[in-house]
């Protein structure tokens, strides 16, 4: 067993140094204008960091070999103790670095906001005004993602597709716990977290099939927390909307409920039909029924709170029950209670789903 467990342990970090390798390099030859730009940042500012480091280690080297020992010729002066020459070339080759790093900075902080609209499809075409962007609302589910076009009135999971220098709008949440979305090939990571919404604007400018991950450790399926994303041209984007029309099933509040709940290696799943703002509910924190919407619950905190019927609404804030039997009702907590009833605290026993192949 021990064994098992130390080659399994090796497995697992060989895996996710090839992980990264390959992250890396998808980073270093990117195919969306935004993860374009957010690649020469590193670039320039790896160049810039370069001007100070390789002229220190070649003198390092420089200064060891013609002060060594035995070098009688090079001078020798044990009162030298100050050189203005010296001092203004020291410091002022770092000042001008730092001011170039902050300048830089400064300007693709505010150009590379996640939640700027773009003004852009690549270096060398603007934005045409008339262009409408395509929006897609992501979910981070244990241990999937759900995807939702509600422009076209269709979802998916595990799947994510975007027509070729077309502008997205990426609408970000959980409904779980907190995780991050990313594809290396189109743009950063952003966090998703529940009750919150993010944002990210990109654009792919190559077709092709580009891997996406979560780059947020959530437990025992992250591993396998991954998704394609297709980059297709209009046509081809077409097509695929059209096989999930034809081949999806309705996405409803109780088939939300079921499919929340935590599995691995979930297989592509299409929707041919979304419930009226299950979107929003499930950003508001209430998709399941019985719970008590946020929106809800700050109109209440607005009017001052609820009093004493507040306790009647307790049921309905209670949102993580993985623990807790699906009938059992919750108990009133007591003096020195560590935990709330049917809450997972960090000491549950819930296992997760049997993983799918």
């Amino acid at each position: 067993m021990y064994r098992a467990s130390k080659i399994l342990s090796r497995f697992s970090a060989l895996s996710l140094l090839v992980l990264l390798a390959g992250c890396n390099m998808v980073v270093m030859g990117p195919s969306g204008d935004i993860a374009v730009q957010q690649r020469d940042l590193i670039v320039v500012s790896t160049v810039l960091m370069l001007l100070i480091i390789i002229p220190v280690i070649f003198l390092v080297f420089f200064f060891a070999w013609k002060y060594r020992q035995s070098n009688t010729d090079a001078p020798y002066d044990p009162e030298w103790h100050h050189s203005t020459r010296l001092e203004v070339m020291i410091w002022s080759a770092p000042l001008v670095i730092i001011i170039a790093l902050g300048a830089v900075t400064w300007i693709s902080t505010h150009k590379l906001d996640p939640y700027r609209p773009l003004d852009r499809i690549d270096s060398s075409t603007p934005l045409a005004k008339d262009v409408k962007p395509l929006t897609v609302e992501v979910v981070a589910l244990d241990w999937k993602w759900l995807f939702f076009y509600p422009d076209l009135g269709i979802a998916t999971v595990n799947e994510l597709a975007a027509p070729v220098n077309t502008p997205i709008n990426f609408k970000i949440t959980s409904g779980t716990v907190m995780n991050s979305f990313y594809i290396p090939a189109l743009a950063g990571q952003i966090y998703a977290m529940a009750g919150m919404e993010t944002k990210l604007h990109a654009v792919i400018n190559k077709p092709g099939e580009f891997e996406g991950i979560s780059a947020n450790y959530s437990g025992a399926g992250f591993s396998h927390m991954r998704f394609k994303f297709h980059g297709l041209d209009q046509a081809g984007f077409d097509q695929w909307v059209e096989k999930a029309k034809n081949e999806g099933k309705v996405l409803d509040t109780n088939a939300y409920v079921a499919l929340a709940k935590p599995s691995i290696k979930d297989p592509v799943q299409y929707f041919s039909s979304v419930g009226d703002g299950l979107y929003n509910s499930i950003l508001n924190m209430c998709a399941v029924p019985g719970k008590m919407c946020m929106s809800e619950m700050m109109h209440i905190d607005a009017k001052g709170g609820a009093g004493k019927e507040s306790q009647e609404n307790r049921a309905r804030l209670i949102h993580d029950n993985r623990d807790a039997a699906d009938d059992a009702a919750p108990a009133t907590m007591e003096h020195g209670d560590t935990s709330m009833p049917g809450m997972d605290m960090g000491h549950g026993s819930h296992a997760p789903a049997t993983p799918s192949n």
